[in-house]
C-alpha cells in the first residue's frame, strides 16, 4: 500500500494538493472521484464529501487530511527531507501567508466572482476588508520576494502559488508585474509540470 490515498478529482482545487504530494516526493495512490457518484470511501473520510483529502497510512493507523493549506503544510511536516519547512526567521512569513492566502485571498476573489459586494463602511466585518485591499498587500509581498519566504521556496509557495497561478489563468487576480513573475518561477519547477501534466491528461480523459 503507498503511504497516502489521495482522493482527487482533476477539475477541482484537487490539482493543489497533488502539486503538493510531488514537492514532498510522496508516495501515493490516487482515487478519482466522480462527482455523480462519489466513493463511499471519500464520504467516510470527509462527511462534507469534497476534494481534496489525503488519507496517510501509518503504523499507528490512518490520518485524515482534508482543505488545501492543511494537506500542504501536513507534507511538508510530515516529509521533511523534502526541504518544504521554513527555518525559523522564515516561520512568521511561511504561516502568515499562507493562512492570508487560505482566508483573506480566497474570501476576496470568490466573492467577487460571485458578485457579492461588501457595503460601504463595513469592511471591518469581513476578513478581507475589500478585494482591492487583498490584492494589493499581497502583491506588495511579492514586489520584494521572490517566494514566501524570500529566496527559499516552502510548501507555502504550493498554496500560496496556485492561488496566484490559478488567479492569472482565469482572470480573477490581475497581471501585476509581481504576480507574473511569481507564477513563471513556480511554472518551472519539474513538480509542478509533473503535477500539471498529469491532472491535465485527466482532463483530456474526462472530456472524452
Amino acid at each position: 500500500m503507498a503511504d497516502y490515498t489521495f482522493f482527487t478529482n482533476p477539475m477541482s482545487r484537487g490539482q493543489i494538493a497533488r502539486w503538493a504530494l510531488h514537492e514532498a516526493g510522496a508516495d501515493y495512490e490516487q482515487v478519482l472521484v466522480d462527482w455523480t457518484n462519489r466513493p463511499p470511501a471519500l464520504a467516510a473520510a470527509n462527511p462534507m464529501g469534497k476534494v481534496p483529502v489525503i488519507v496517510h497510512h501509518t503504523a499507528d493507523g490512518d490520518r485524515v487530511v482534508t482543505e488545501c493549506a492543511a494537506i500542504c503544510a501536513y507534507l511538508a511536516e510530515m516529509e521533511p527531507e523534502a526541504g518544504l519547512l521554513p527555518n525559523d526567521a522564515q516561520m512568521a512569513d511561511y504561516y502568515r501567508w499562507m493562512f492570508f492566502a487560505a482566508g483573506p485571498v480566497e474570501q476576496a476573489i470568490v466573492g467577487k466572482s460571485m458578485g457579492w459586494e461588501v457595503p460601504e463602511g463595513r469592511e471591518g466585518m469581513v476578513g478581507f476588508g475589500s478585494f482591492e485591499r487583498t490584492l494589493t498587500t499581497l502583491e506588495g509581498h511579492f514586489t520584494t520576494h521572490n517566494y514566501v519566504c524570500g529566496d527559499h521556496f516552502t510548501m507555502a509557495d504550493v498554496y500560496v502559488g496556485s492561488q496566484v497561478d490559478w488567479g492569472l489563468t482565469f482572470g480573477s487576480i490581475p497581471p501585476e508585474p509581481a504576480f507574473v513573475a511569481y507564477a513563471e518561477r513556480l511554472q518551472a519547477r519539474p513538480a509542478y509540470k509533473t503535477a500539471k501534466a498529469i491532472d491535465n491528461a485527466l482532463i483530456e480523459e474526462f472530456r472524452k
